[in-house]
């Protein structure tokens, strides 16, 4: 049976396992879930997801939510084919990947949501922006980067010289905060801009990259 992802191609959740997905090389199918029409939280997709949101994973009987447990998952099971993304074979180089994947989602995660949230899809839905909100989760999300930038100027990526799930999981956020007016904060600083640069082009993150963009 062909591994099924529920969710949307521009949701940066659905985006991230079918990253990680390009990544590996695994085919699979976008199986489309109208949220318009609350198809998220009617009974049949919350027995994929009993939370309500994308995306749902299924492989086979396993069914599986939390897109970063799913490409966890993903990058274990197919350990042996398409980028190895938490270096498991060396259990120093795979620490180090798993700090950095602490970091997106603890450190990096929450800023850069509200700002994607309040700057580009308050306006789809008629309403202004919290300019306060914005500029306080800015000040947040700029120390983050503040880390990024020094760390990225001794090694190529975040976990090392090497492109792992740390990195993965920073860009369907990442794609839309470009698309904003506070894009500034990635371009102006050297080594995160140059970071950007190399894993916006990989050719796994242009064809996922494809299916980011709001109605």
């Amino acid at each position: 049976m062909a591994i099924k992802v529920h969710g949307m191609a521009m949701s940066s959740c659905t985006a991230r396992v079918l990253l990680c997905l390009h990544e590996k090389g695994v085919d699979y199918e976008l199986v489309p879930v109208d949220v318009l029409e609350r198809a998220h939280k009617q009974q049949h997709y919350l027995s994929l997801n009993p939370f309500g949101q994308l995306p749902a994973f299924e492989d086979g009987q396993l069914t599986l939510f939390e897109s970063r447990s799913i490409c966890r998952y993903l990058a274990c099971k197919y350990k042996e084919t398409g980028t190895d993304l938490l270096r498991s074979n060396c259990l120093k180089e795979s620490a180090i990947v798993e700090t950095w994947m602490e970091v997106e989602a603890h450190q990096f995660n929450a800023p850069i949501r509200t700002i994607v949230r309040q700057l580009i899809l308050n306006p789809l839905s008629g309403l202004l922006p919290d300019e306060k909100l914005v500029e306080d989760e800015m000040e947040k999300l700029g120390k983050v980067l503040d880390v990024y930038e020094e760390r990225l100027s001794k090694c190529k990526y975040l976990a090392g010289d090497y492109y792992t799930m740390a990195d993965l999981h920073h860009f369907p956020y990442l794609v839309y905060f470009m698309r904003t007016p506070k894009a500034g904060a990635i371009t102006s600083r050297p080594h995160v801009n140059a970071w950007w640069n190399d894993i916006s082009s990989r050719p796994a993150t242009v064809k996922v990259s494809e299916g980011l963009k709001p109605p």
